[in-house]
C-alpha cells in the first residue's frame, strides 16, 4: 500500500498560490479503478458517462482508458495491465507495478462503483465550470473590439449547455428486433387511432394525413415568391400546434420585429383585420374580440425571437436554452432562411456555399434537438418570368442543397395574386358592351379564385408529393382547410 501512499502525497502537495484548489478526490478514483480491476463487468454500468478526460489526474485516466480496451478482449487484473505502463513517469515513480496492484489489493469488492464513477463525473463537471467561469473572466478583460460581449455571451451559453448534457445516456445503436418492435407499435396504435398522425399535427387536415404531422428531426422547408402567405402559414400552423396540441413553439423572426408578427396573430385569432388593428379603426365589441384573443395567446407556450441575422451556432444555442428552461420544445420556425448569417467565408461570392452551410446547419439542429424545424425560403425571380408560375423546386433560391438537406419541401402558389394583376383594360378597338362583358368575366373568374391557395408538397422524404387546397383570408392572414366536395390525388410517390 506504500506505493499509493506515495503517489496520493505527490498528487495532493501544494503546487499554486490560490489556497482553494479544484475539486477533486484521489482517493475515490483510485478505489474505482481497483474495483473495476477486479469487476471489469461493472465498466458496463458507466459506459454512458464516464470517460477518460473526467479523472482529475493524468495517471488515471491512462489506467481506465487502458482498463477500458484491454477489457474489450477478456477479464483484465493489475497484472496484465503493468506492460502497458511501463513508461509511464508518474507511476514509475511509485513503483507503476506495485501502484497497479495496490488499486487492485485495496479495492472492496461489494463498493458501489456506479456511485463512485458518478461522483468522480461531478467532481469534473466543477473543474469544468471553474475553468468556464475563469475564461469568462479573461475574454471580458481582453474587451476585444472583434469578440463583443453578446457572442461572449452566446459561447459561454453554449459551453454551460454542453456541460449540462455531458455524460448523460446516448441512445447508441438500437438492435433491429427493438427498432421493428417499435415500428410494430407504431402501426398498431395507427390500426388502434384511424385518422391520428404520428408526429406534430398542424390542423390542417389534408397536410396531416400527407406528412403523419410534422415528424420529429424533419426540416421542412416552405418556400414562395412575397406576397404568397409563407409567413401566415407558418404562424397558423405555430398557433394550430400550440392551441390543439398544447405545443412549445419557437418563431425566430427575422423579418418583422416580434410586435409586428404578434398584430399578425391577433388579427388571426380575433378576425379583426391588421390594418383596422394597426390604424386603431374598431368599436367596442372588436374591442372584447381582441382582449379575448390576446387572452387566448397568453396562454400559449409561443416564444418570439425577433433578432436579425441569427447564425446557426445563435440559433442553436437560444434553442437549446428555450428547452431547457420550459421543459422542453416542440417545434422551431425560422423566418427566414436567407435572412441567416453564415460564417461569412469567401465572401458575398461564395453565398450560394453559406446558404448550403445554413441549410446543413438548421438540419443538425433538427436532429439534434429532435423535433422539427420549419424553414422558410425565398423563391427566385425566375418563377415571374414563366407564363406557368407554379413554383418548383429548381426555384429554389441561391441553392441546390436546399432541397437535398430538406425532409419535406412545400410551395405555396396563389392564382388570384397574378390574375388581380390582368384585371382586363379597355382596348381601342373594342366597344363598352364588349369591355363590359370581359370585365364581368373576370370579376367572376375573381370571386371563384380570390380565397384559393395551393400548398404544393414538392418533395417529401417519407411519401407522396401532392397539391393540397388551403382557405386563405388575406385581410387577417389566415389559412384554413378547403371545405369542398373534391380532394386532389397524390400526384407523385418518392
Amino acid at each position: 500500500m506504500e506505493a499509493i501512499k506515495q503517489l496520493t502525497e505527490y498528487l495532493l502537495s501544494p503546487g499554486s498560490e490560490d489556497p482553494r484548489t479544484p475539486p477533486k478526490s484521489i482517493e475515490l478514483e483510485q478505489a474505482l479503478l481497483g474495483g473495476l480491476m477486479l469487476n471489469n463487468e461493472k465498466l458496463d454500468d458507466m459506459a454512458d458517462f464516464l470517460q477518460p478526460e473526467h479523472f482529475s489526474e493524468e495517471a488515471h485516466a491512462k489506467i481506465f482508458d487502458t482498463l477500458t480496451k484491454l477489457s474489450e478482449t477478456g477479464q483484465v487484473d493489475a497484472l496484465k495491465m503493468r506492460p502497458y505502463f511501463e513508461n509511464e513517469q508518474l507511476l514509475a515513480s511509485a513503483g507503476y507495478g506495485q501502484y497497479l496492484e495496490d488499486l487492485q489489493t485495496a479495492a472492496v469488492p461489494s463498493a458501489p462503483l456506479r456511485d463512485y464513477g458518478q461522483a468522480i463525473h461531478d467532481l469534473y463537471l466543477r473543474r469544468q465550470l471553474i475553468d468556464t467561469g475563469a475564461d469568462l473572466i479573461n475574454e471580458a478583460f481582453d474587451q476585444d473590439v472583434d469578440d463583443p460581449a453578446s457572442i461572449q455571451i452566446e459561447r459561454a451559453e453554449a459551453k454551460l449547455f454542453s456541460l449540462a448534457e455531458n455524460g448523460l445516456a446516448n441512445s447508441g445503436p438500437v438492435s433491429l428486433s427493438d427498432a421493428t418492435a417499435n415500428a410494430v407499435k407504431m402501426i398498431a396504435d395507427a390500426v388502434a387511432n384511424p385518422g391520428a398522425v404520428s408526429g406534430l399535427a398542424t390542423n390542417f387536415t389534408e397536410l396531416d394525413q400527407t406528412l403523419g404531422g410534422l415528424q420529429k428531426s424533419d426540416l421542412l422547408i416552405l418556400a414562395a415568391r412575397p406576397a404568397m402567405g409563407k409567413t401566415a402559414l407558418a404562424t397558423n400552423t405555430a398557433i394550430n400546434a400550440c392551441r390543439y396540441k398544447n405545443a412549445k413553439v419557437a418563431f425566430f423572426s427575422m423579418e418583422m420585429s416580434a410586435e409586428q408578427l404578434a398584430t399578425r396573430l391577433l388579427a388571426e385569432v380575433s378576425g379583426i383585420s391588421s390594418s383596422k388593428l394597426r390604424k386603431g379603426d374598431f368599436d367596442q365589441r372588436d374591442f372584447y374580440k381582441i382582449h379575448e384573443a390576446g387572452a387566448d395567446l397568453e396562454k400559449m407556450a409561443f416564444f418570439i425571437d425577433d433578432t436579425p441575422a441569427l447564425s446557426i451556432p445563435s440559433l442553436r444555442t437560444r434553442a437549446r436554452r428555450l428547452k431547457r428552461t420550459h421543459g422542453g420544445l416542440d417545434l422551431i420556425i425560422v423566418d427566414y432562411l436567407q435572412l441567416m448569417q453564415g460564417t461569412g467565408r469567401g465572401g458575398s461570392e461564395n453565398r450560394v456555399q453559406e446558404i448550403s452551410e445554413i441549410s446543413r446547419g438548421l438540419k443538425a439542429v433538427a436532429k439534434e434537438l429532435d423535433l422539427p424545424i420549419i424553414a422558410l425560403s425565398q423563391l427566385s425571380r425566375q418563377v415571374e418570368a414563366r407564363d406557368d408560375k407554379r413554383p418548383q423546386l429548381a426555384d429554389l433560391r441561391e441553392s441546390g442543397s436546399i432541397e437535398q438537406d430538406a425532409d419535406v419541401v412545400m410551395f405555396i402558389y396563389r392564382q388570384a395574386y397574378y390574375d388581380r394583376q390582368r384585371e382586363p383594360q379597355q382596348r381601342a378597338e373594342e366597344n363598352v358592351d364588349e369591355f363590359q362583358q370581359r370585365h364581368t368575366a373576370w370579376v367572376e373568374h375573381m370571386a371563384q379564385i380570390d380565397n384559393k391557395a395551393t400548398l404544393i408538397i414538392g418533395k417529401n422524404r417519407h411519401g407522396p408529393t401532392r397539391d393540397i387546397p388551403l382557405f386563405f383570408e388575406g385581410a387577417i392572414t389566415k389559412f384554413s382547410n378547403w371545405e369542398d366536395d373534391y380532394s386532389i390525388a397524390p400526384t407523385n410517390n418518392d
